[in-house]
Formats: C-alpha cells, structure tokens, sequence
C-alpha cells in the first residue's frame, strides 16, 4: 500500500505548525523589543530639566548644570536670554520646569498670576562697567570712563527687560548723568549681549554682570564696580507646569549646595 501522500501531508502539517510557532516567537520578540525601547525612551525623556535662566547668569549656570549632571541621572537643558523676554514666554505657555531670574519680581508675578510655586532667593549680583579698551583702564571710576570724550558708544542691556540694565540707568541717574549721556548708549536685549558688545569693541565699554567681568573673557579687559547701582537680588521659582517637579526641587536645593556656593562665589555672587 502507498503511504507517500500521507506522509507528505503528514510532514508539510508539522512544517507549518513549526514555521507557524516561529512566527509567533517572532512577534513577540518583536514587541517585547518594543515595548522595552519605548519605556526606556518614555524614562530617559522625563529625566531631564528646562531651565529659563537670566542671561547673567550664563556661566555660573553651565558649570553648575554640569556638576548636578554627573550627581544625579537628569540632564539639564538652559535657555539663557533677558529676565523679561523669559516672563513673556512663560506666560506664553513655554514648558520650562525651573525659571531664574535677575530680579525678584518677575518670579514673584508668575507665582501671584498662579504659575509658579513660592520664590526664592538663589544669587545677589552686581553691575560693572566693563572695558576691553586698555587705554581706558587706568580711570579712577566708572563714571570718569562714561563722560570721556573718547567714548563713543555704551552698551547698557534694555532696562525694561533686563534688570541690570535698569540697574545700571537708575546710577546713571542717581549720578545726573543719564540725559547728557543719552546720545552714547546703545540698548542690546540682555546683559550677556552687552558684554559681547564690549568684548568685540563694537561699543567702546557696557554695563555689565560682575560674573560677566570674571569670567575668562572678562579678565582679558577691566572694570570699574557702579556702587550707586540698586542691589541685584536674583529670585527663581519651580513652575506649575514642571514635568518633574522633585527633580526640579531636587536641583534649587542643589543651588544652596557648598559646591554651588563655591561656582557662584568665583563668579562674584553671593
């Protein structure tokens, strides 16, 4: 009796009952892979931080960022621009999870419209008038440098978006300078454009941070310390809309850590 057909349908049902099994295994590999590669995406994309930073504070925050970095798995990614163009984009909805400014009042008006949790003090910093021109490093004061015929041009951040800038015209004004000089003054959005400009000798001097003038750049030029300029308290908060607000409150309390002290002391803030 032939048996051949039989033992080819016999055979051709366990091929496919193999090839079938395979294929399962296949799928499930395939979306165990999947489901794997999606939650450690998921985890790595919620272990980050925005952060809106006052343009003064550029240096001192990229060391700072670096250090929590390396203590903790959260990166930290900066926006650095003028106190008030920061405002306006978080009132516009920018997902930012941490804001430092340079004054106490724009943190404070987030936290009353609701956006922000209760500030804090984070940095007390200082306005300079800042130089790259040799020449004019041997003057007494800040204020023999603006009125010298020599000088042309002045860089001073725009006072109604960044605090060091209305700093740096409330001691123009204190010392009666503020209308004779008007015609040399030159108004950049933020107060790290305005050391640039000095810096390029584009504007023969700017008003400028302390941390501007102490940093690498800034020790290749002098400045003159503006006494008569108000004090710059910098305030921060944590936003409302924070994707990760324990790692956010876990670096503002990094920003009263010895270490940070010792980073924001180098660049003369207290």
């Amino acid at each position: 009796m032939y048996y051949g057909n039989e033992v080819d349908q016999s055979f051709s049902f366990f091929v496919f009952i193999y090839a079938k099994r395979n294929t399962m295994k296949r799928y499930i590999l395939f979306f165990l892979v999947f489901f794997l590669f999606a939650f450690s995406t998921a985890a790595t994309a919620g272990e980050s931080l925005n952060a809106a930073v006052a343009a003064n504070f550029m240096q001192p925050f990229k060391e700072i960022a670096k250090l929590f970095e390396s203590k903790n798995q959260v990166s930290v990614n900066a926006t650095f621009a003028s106190s008030g163009h920061l405002t306006g984009q978080i009132m516009n909805g920018a997902p930012y999870d941490i804001f430092l400014s340079a004054d106490e009042e724009r943190p404070v008006a987030l936290y009353t419209k609701g956006l922000a949790e209760k500030p804090f003090v984070y940095a007390r910093g200082r306005v300079v008038l800042w130089s790259a021109k040799k020449e004019l490093c041997g003057a007494s004061s800040w204020r023999e440098i603006v009125k010298n015929p020599s000088v042309k041009r002045i860089a001073v951040a725009s006072p109604k978006v960044a605090p060091y800038g209305a700093a740096a015209m409330a001691a123009l004004e204190q010392s009666r300078l503020r209308d004779t000089l008007q015609q040399k003054f030159i108004y950049p959005e933020n107060i790290a454009q305005a050391f640039q400009y000095a810096v390029t000798e584009s504007t023969d001097a700017a008003f400028c941070a302390l941390s501007s003038a102490l940093s690498e750049q800034g020790r290749k030029g002098c400045y003159f310390e503006v006494t008569e300029a108000p004090p710059i308290v910098q305030g921060g908060c944590v936003l409302i809309r924070a994707k990760d607000k324990e790692a956010a409150k876990e670096f503002v309390n990094f920003l009263n850590s010895p270490e940070v002290n010792s980073i924001k002391g180098k660049y003369g803030y207290k």
